[in-house]
């Protein structure tokens, strides 16, 4: 089943065009990543599909419902959760609190005592963290802080911008290990994330983009195996 599918987007800041026609399709319990390099438009992608920025052309479909005309909270409360580069905490609230924020829809809500329990049964640090200040964790505990606050919001697709930016590779490992866990629970996820290996190794599914179009699709295997993907994101 398709649970996102965005067609002919296109997205300028103010007269540059940053988006030309991306489409994209992402179906329900999937791991779809998109990489490229700096600059090739994947942050204003997740953007636009979360409400940050509009689209001047094209269209967004979630659930068979065309999202793109929402409002940014409409889009969050039907499902849509975007995980942020930089983690947007508030450092000055614990980590309860934090994750207490992530359940600000009437649905979330009902159901914040199950799913503070799933968090804490992905990462158990969060629940040994409980009364401690966000801004006193290490980043790596920030970045497990920011996915816990994103499941607490009940989403049906979980988008990520760089989930492994700034943490050691060990550290980095423990959020992909626990994005598979999240993702083998039901929640479908689209991801953008600087290493390309271990991103296209773990979807299903992933898109090129380049220069703000989508030059290439493929599954994982068929990307890494790539010779044009191999040299110019893999350095091989």
């Amino acid at each position: 089943m398709t649970l996102l599918q965005l067609n002919k987007i296109n997205v300028f800041y103010g007269d540059v065009q940053v988006l030309r026609d991306v489409s994209i399709d992402v179906h329900e319990g999937e791991i779809v990543s998109i990489i490229g390099a700096n600059g090739a438009g994947k942050s204003t992608t997740l953007n636009t599909i979360s409400g940050l920025l509009q689209a001047a052309t094209g269209e967004i479909i979630f659930l068979d419902q065309r999202i793109d005309l929402l409002e940014l909270h409409e889009i969050a409360r039907l499902g849509v959760i975007q995980i942020p580069e930089g983690r947007r905490l508030f450092p000055h609230m614990t980590v309860l609190e934090n994750l207490e924020m992530g359940s600000y829809a009437p649905e979330a809500r009902t159901l914040k005592e199950k799913s503070l329990e799933n968090v804490h049964r992905i990462f158990p640090v969060l629940k040994e963290r409980s009364n401690q200040l966000a801004r006193t964790l290490s980043g790596g505990e920030q970045q497990m802080l920011a996915v816990g606050r994103g499941l607490m919001a009940k989403p049906k697709l979980l988008m990520l911008d760089e989930p492994s930016l700034g943490l050691a590779p060990i550290l980095a490992r423990e959020i992909f290990e626990a994005l598979r866990k999240i993702n083998s629970m039901g929640t479908t996820v689209l991801l953008v994330e600087q290493d390309v290996q271990i991103s296209l190794s773990m979807s299903q599914r992933g898109y090129v983009l380049e220069n703000g179009r989508i030059v290439m699709k493929g599954s994982g295997e068929e990307l890494l195996r790539d010779p044009h993907v191999k040299e110019a994101y893999l350095g091989v």
